[in-house]
């Protein structure tokens, strides 16, 4: 087999220590294998680097191995090319598993190339990435918060959220601070609406005369604390990003005139995806990295299945989110691409719809172009013949007897 790197290292990865397996090749093809074990503190990282250098290493590569690969790849990034190898496609041959042997595996196939690279974007991105990430996390924890608050509700008894859609805002906040300061009478707490549930306070008498004890107030108050906490998290974060997404405003201003993608949205986009696509071969390798392309699974000629490749979770959520929201747009090409595909199952027009949104992302990001709208009537256009027969099929099995005529075009008087 082809040698692709005469002089490479292969790094078997844990959290107390690493182990390094230098492989080196002659002109003659023979080779000769150095292994040394270093720790991972940032001392024995520096040995590492040394040693490295010492001798003459053109090519490293090591394991994704939960985080603890972030502080070798931060130290030997500057210094040497880097791999970046998915554990499930270089695992071990079987045979009595060693560090030693791990370390000298990965090196032997980086040595041959046989080891595909997992994409890596600059310090700069993965540290947008821990902002976005982190505000997701945040996000989760405050709806974990409310609905901790609707228990409490629904165990005094008080059915507030059923006249009002959410039990946080405005009105909602209002009056469960009354009830945490110790009013329990249904007229006063319906007397705190605001909007257009002012109209609703005769419904709010009922629903708010539940039996609240000293016990509810007292977790009410503490609950109500944690979400104060995390909303004042969250500001602080989307502040800090904004400020740390301005380098990329033109990109994000581009990314918003996609329906249904917002600020947060595209900032979630760079964070994940970068803002220079060469990373990816075309749209479609980028649509395979974020696990929105159907799967290609085949045995005698037959598609066993087409269930999604596990991908980036965090840019597919994000994408699956303005499916939806797209879902609930008019007038759009997006919108009627989702009802196109909502004929096999909603969960099915969302990724898939989630999958055109990245394509164009893609080409957005790529050319420096932004959206152009095509219309909610483009694929009627597309083929006017295929929707008039298909809206014809449809009024005879209603019934109706449909005779048409091409409209005559208007031709203005000279």
């Amino acid at each position: 087999m082809q040698v692709v790197y005469s002089r490479c290292c292969g790094l078997d990865v844990h959290k107390k220590s690493v182990t390094a397996c230098v492989l080196v090749f002659d002109q003659q093809g023979r080779r000769s294998v150095r292994k040394k074990q270093f720790e991972t503190h940032r001392q024995g990282l520096h040995r590492l680097v040394l040693w490295l250098y010492a001798s003459k290493v053109e090519q490293a590569a090591m394991e994704s191995t939960g985080v603890y690969w972030k502080p070798v790849w931060n130290a030997l990034e500057k210094h040497f090319p880097l791999i970046l190898a998915n554990p499930y496609q270089v695992k071990s041959i079987p045979s009595e598993k060693t560090d030693p042997k791990d370390a000298e595996w990965i090196a032997d196939l980086l040595a041959h190339g046989l080891i595909r690279p997992s994409f890596v974007p600059p310090r700069e991105i993965r540290e947008l990435r821990d902002l976005t990430r982190h505000r997701v996390k945040l996000v989760q924890d405050r709806n974990r918060v409310h609905n901790r608050i609707h228990k409490v509700l629904e165990d005094a008894s008080i059915k507030l959220d059923t006249v009002a859609s959410d039990i946080l805002g405005t009105t909602g906040r209002a009056i469960i601070e009354a009830i945490i300061a110790g009013e329990d009478r249904p007229d006063w707490l319906a007397d705190k609406a605001q909007g257009t549930l002012r109209t609703k306070r005769n419904q709010l008498r009922l629903v708010l005369r539940g039996k609240v004890t000293e016990h509810h107030r007292w977790m009410l108050r503490r609950i109500i604390g944690e979400l104060k906490f995390l909303d004042n998290e969250i500001l602080s974060v989307e502040q800090h990003l904004a400020a740390a997404m301005q380098p990329h405003q033109p990109a994000i201003d581009r990314l918003c005139s996609i329906p249904g993608v917002n600020v947060i949205t595209a900032w979630t986009l760079i964070a994940e995806l970068g803002p220079d696509m060469s990373a990816f071969a075309d749209a479609q390798h980028a649509a395979s990295w974020a696990g929105l392309c159907p799967g290609n699974r085949e045995s005698g000629g037959k598609q066993l299945s087409q269930r999604t490749r596990k991908g980036n979770r965090w840019l597919r959520r994000a994408l699956c989110q303005s499916a939806w929201a797209i879902s609930h747009k008019k007038d759009c090409y997006l919108t009627a691409y989702f009802y196109r595909k909502a004929g096999t199952g909603i969960r099915q027009a969302i990724v898939a719809t989630a999958h055109k949104i990245l394509i164009i992302v893609y080409h957005v990001l790529r050319d420096g172009i932004s959206y152009q709208e095509l219309g909610g009537s483009y694929f009627d256009q597309l083929h006017p013949e295929r929707a008039r027969n298909r809206l014809l099929r449809r009024l005879e099995r209603l019934g109706w007897e449909v005779s048409i005529t091409p409209r005559k075009s208007s031709v203005p008087d000279s």
